[in-house]
């Protein structure tokens, strides 16, 4: 195929067929807080109904969509049913481009990914996706985009990933995002600022009961280092928390069920001690939410660096 030709696919959002999978490319025009919004949707091709969508949203202006090609969530999608979503955005010009406005999603961003989903619905023979629940995964301003969209949209999340970024605006999420299952990660070598920013977000909103997870990854830096491997552990057991079969009469409602921060574990991040919530004591400094025993042993191993 030559370039002119894949240009041409790439713009008019045409299928393509790679290793029994279909892959769909589109965009959309600049917008209040970015310059530009380009995606990428991989999914297997004998699925019948997908189920969530993962998306994937890379670094500070970093082009996502090749990510759709890892190994690691192509297996996870044909697991569970899902499609995987790589993102490219970049900002829009401003004074300090460290400070990155595309991921405050209510300004337009958030818009741009629901929009391209909805166009991915039309154009494929799986209108369900439009609806479909959104699994988060991100590094550095990927993870700020992804708190950021859960905050906007709450609804339409089963659980996100906040991964070693250091620029947020929401301090205190809603009582709607609270109840989003979450993962906070931290670089134990991380640049100071960075992981002050992610436990002070953790501790205020996991004080009022948010369902999230605080996690230090040992001798790790700003790279994602073992985090996706962990959050693929999360999703999931999420997953199977989360999901509600769907039907014809429910295609506008995500489908997905509510937990109780009762029904998990408990982390303590300095002590490593999981226990049930119902028989928890509660400490003075923020801990962290598990949602069963089975993942609560996978955290334990990463904070412990045996994952």
């Amino acid at each position: 195929m030559n370039k002119a030709l894949f240009s041409i696919l790439f713009l008019l959002a045409i299928p393509c067929i790679t290793l029994n999978a279909k892959v769909f490319n589109d965009s959309i025009p600049a917008g209040k807080n970015f310059e530009k919004a380009a995606f990428r949707l991989w999914y297997p091709d004998n699925i019948k109904e997908i189920r969530t969508i993962v998306v994937l949203v890379p670094g500070s202006n970093g082009d996502g969509r090749g990510m759709v090609t890892d190994s690691a969530w192509q297996n996870f999608a044909y697991r569970n049913g899902l499609a995987v979503l790589g993102c490219y955005f970049t900002d829009t010009k401003h004074p300090d481009q460290d400070i990155e406005y595309y991921v405050k999603t209510s300004e337009g961003s958030g818009q741009a990914l629901l929009d391209v989903i909805n166009r991915f619905a039309a154009g494929s023979v799986h209108p369900e996706l439009a609806n479909a629940p959104l699994l988060l995964w991100g590094h550095s301003a990927g993870g700020q985009f992804n708190y950021e969209f859960a905050c906007w949209k709450p609804g339409r999340v089963m659980a996100f990933v906040v991964n070693k970024g250091g620029i947020y605006y929401t301090a205190i999420a809603s009582a709607a995002t609270r109840q989003v299952p979450g993962i906070f990660f931290t670089g134990e070598k991380d640049i100071e600022f960075r992981i002050d920013i992610i436990n002070g977000i953790f501790a205020v909103n996991r004080r009022f009961g948010a369902l999230w997870a605080i996690a230090k990854e040992p001798g790790a830096g700003h790279e994602p280092g073992l985090t996706q491997k962990l959050t693929i552990e999360f999703f999931q057991e999420i997953l199977a928390l989360r999901f509600l079969q769907t039907n014809a009469e429910s295609r506008q409602d995500p489908g997905m069920r509510e937990l109780r921060e009762d029904s998990g574990f408990i982390g303590d991040p300095k002590t490593h001690k999981i226990t049930p919530f119902n028989q928890w004591k509660k400490t003075s400094y923020p801990t962290a939410w598990l949602p069963t025993s089975w993942f609560s042993e996978k955290w334990r191993a990463f904070v412990e660096g045996k994952f």
